[in-house]
């Protein structure tokens, strides 16, 4: 999902200094000395893996983390930092095995953390971590009430029979799922029938009392399934109510529908109010206001259509009355938080191909309903991806670059500078070689301006010629801006010797709401003649070698290899297509969130008047004209596109006789999450592109 001649700007991988800043939001860089490599697989998942994880409450002290994974044992390793906000003095606070999340910072510096389903406690600046919770009772997704007497966390409740050990208990050793409706697959898991459901208990210096069901019997979800987690429940500020977020509709109404929202319990009656009646699309994160008169929420409009726009509803409790803070506005928002004095909101948002922040003034009159300003206020060619708090006249924010992984900066408020907090991974990009990176302006097929992003080789002169890689976004509504990957990593690409070019196509947040709408039941239209028209419109460039040109992606990424197989008239040498939907009527038949398929293809494969999407924009229809090389990676727990459709895809180059070459990974859901896993995918997707490219 995410005007004017081409121009350019080089990002250098080199080291960040605390002590420089720049204004406008743009990071300044240390040049890299002694002989720096290009950036290679195993390098790539060297790096540390940085979250932040809380401020303390006096705002002088930052917690993050960092995660290094080992791919001997291939396992992540996950402890806690600190970082002085005044002096840039670092410590490490835990050094316990697995991974430990912070829950909360307490006044006294006390930090309350989870480690392996249990609270533990450690103080910033003295003394040894204590365990405050023990037994078989594990714990996720903690939130302490504010006035510290109880504890709000998750855990999954056994509510329908669907596996045969839970319906024929005397038949132990069998292994079967019985099933009446949708929702019996979400993601990577079948349906075993457990709910996650949120709990309350009184709470005492590490003592639980009897939990409370908030969903007792009901078939639900909250935190939201698959990724749902503590940020779908927070504490009213009298400690009175819980607010969580939950899609109540079961079965096949679950699987086709996106209508979620937000619901108030009472602890002193157990009643519950659905906040949100009415507003039929998703309505999630909800936050109050610091001072807690106000509350404000994420929320799409629209029933079944994931992608809608995302604006912030402020509801003022004194008045009941909701006012949508951004409807006025031309963007999609990602993430929000209210500043410290309660007169502002911050968030971040795409826009052209970067993700920055913005700024919106809360009316100070509901009831006039008049729409604030809204000003974006950090500007660079980078990505922030998360809000994680106020101090002073500064935010504090994660960030990354495509030649950059996530690292915590400060944002200063008076004179939009960035200033580096964290430097995890400092020392390892200073043995990286640099990447020049450009931003390119194309006419599109139809003269509308196409926004590209073009990734270049170390070392890159422009006398020569460079095989080019047209890389395909997956989503379909999903940004394409300075993200950072630890496997579809552009740099890593570019930095074995190839020019990568990265467009902005229809379907795209950053470029107005339409042109994010666009997409929608035109999946092989508009989208692909813009991937066609940015591929052709560089190969003019003399240093592109056009006999030596790829197409990469997955998912809709995938979907677009696909496609493209059949319509390319010889452009591509070789493609690569990763957990991508090759069949659309089998796909239809065989993914789980129904609702998405609906709106993006018009509905099921058998109502006529959405035949274009199952015949015309359906890779499959095309396969008479497939004869280029293509490398097929599948994963075997994919539920949303599930592994027929590589199967199938892979069947039918076979057949033709096509170099062809599948990678199947059976442990695998969407993604690749296993380090050595991500090895072996890296491996086999420079070896293809050695081979055929």
């Amino acid at each position: 999902m995410n005007k004017l001649t081409i121009f350019t700007l080089a990002i250098m991988a080199c080291n960040l200094s605390n002590a420089q800043e720049s204004k406008g939001g743009k990071s300044s860089f240390k040049m890299v000395t002694e002989n720096p490599q290009p950036i290679t697989p195993s390098k790539l998942w060297e790096l540390g893996r940085v979250s932040a994880e809380g401020l303390s409450s006096d705002g002088k002290t930052l917690v993050y983390g960092v995660s290094n994974y080992n791919l001997e044992s291939n396992a992540s390793e996950k402890n806690l930092f600190t970082v002085s906000l005044t002096n840039g003095t670092t410590g490490q606070l835990t050094d316990q095995k697995g991974g430990e999340t912070v829950v909360q910072i307490e006044k006294n510096g006390d930090v309350i953390y989870l480690s392996k389903g249990h609270l533990w406690k450690k103080n910033l600046t003295k003394g040894e971590a204590v365990q405050l919770t023990s037994g078989e009772m594990a714990l996720e997704n903690v939130k302490f009430s504010p006035d510290g007497t109880h504890i709000l966390f998750s855990r999954p409740v056994l509510i329908k029979k669907y596996h045969s050990t839970d319906k024929y208990p005397e038949l132990p050793k069998s292994d079967a799922y019985i099933y009446d409706n949708l929702d019996y697959r979400h993601w990577d898991t079948f349906n075993d029938g457990k709910f996650n459901h949120p709990f309350i208990a009184s709470y005492s210096n590490g003592k639980i009392g009897e939990p409370v069901d908030l969903l007792k019997d009901q078939p639900y979800y909250s935190p939201q399934a698959p990724f749902g987690g503590a940020e779908d429940f927070i504490w009213s500020p009298d400690s009175k109510a819980v607010l969580y977020v939950c899609k109540k509709n079961f079965g096949t109404d679950y699987a086709v529908s996106t209508n979620t929202d937000i619901y108030r319990y009472e602890i002193s009656s157990g009643t519950t109010t659905n906040l949100t009646e009415g507003m039929n699309g998703y309505d999630i994160a909800p936050a109050y206001s610091p001072d807690g008169k106000s509350l404000t929420w994420l929320s799409m409009k629209t029933e079944g259509y994931e992608s809608d726009k995302n604006d912030i509803i402020l509801f003022d409790k004194n008045n009941a009355i909701r006012l949508n803070l951004t409807s006025h506005w031309d963007g999609t928002i990602n993430s929000f938080i209210w500043s410290n004095d309660n007169r502002k909101i911050y968030f971040t948002a795409a826009i052209k191909g970067t993700v920055q922040l913005f700024e919106l003034e809360v009316p100070s009159n509901v009831k006039s309903k008049n729409l604030p300003k809204i000003q974006q206020i950090s500007t660079g060619d980078f990505d922030i991806t998360g809000i994680v708090g106020q101090t002073g006249d500064k935010l504090i924010v994660t960030l990354t670059k495509f030649t950059r992984a996530t690292e915590i900066f400060s944002f200063d408020l008076k004179n939009k500078s960035l200033t580096a907090i964290t430097k995890v991974n400092d020392d390892k990009y200073a043995t990286i070689a640099e990447n020049k990176i450009e931003k390119r302006i194309t006419k599109s097929s139809d003269g509308a301006d196409l926004f590209s992003w073009v990734i270049y080789p170390p070392n890159f002169d422009p006398a020569k010629k460079y095989p080019t890689i047209l890389y395909c976004e997956g989503g379909p509504q999903s940004a394409l801006t300075q993200f950072y990957s630890f496997r579809w990593n552009l740099q890593l690409i570019a930095s074995q010797g190839y020019i990568v070019i990265a467009p902005n196509r229809r379907g795209m947040p950053g470029w107005g709401v339409k042109w994010n709408e666009a997409i929608s039941q035109d999946w092989g239209g508009q989208p692909i003649r813009d991937y066609l028209a940015a591929i052709d419109d560089i190969s003019k460039e003399s240093y592109v070698d056009t006999a030596r040109r790829a197409a990469i992606g997955a998912s809709y990424g995938g979907y677009s290899v696909y496609q493209l197989a059949g319509v390319h008239q010889n452009r591509f040498k070789t493609f690569i297509a990763h957990n991508g939907l090759f069949d659309m009527r089998s796909w239809y038949g065989t993914t789980e969130e129904l609702f998405f398929a609906n709106h993006e293809l018009g509905g099921a494969y058998w109502d006529n008047k959405n035949e274009k999407s199952y015949t015309e924009f359906n890779p499959i229809e095309k396969a008479n004209n497939w004869h280029t090389p293509i490398l097929i990676f599948q994963g075997g727990k994919d539920y949303r596109v599930p592994i027929g459709q590589g199967l199938a895809a892979f069947q039918l180059a076979q057949l033709k006789k096509i170099k062809s070459r599948l990678v199947y990974l059976p442990d695998e859901n969407h993604w690749v999450l296993s380090g050595q896993n991500a090895q072996v995918w890296q491996r086999e997707f420079f070896t293809w592109l050695k081979e055929t490219l």
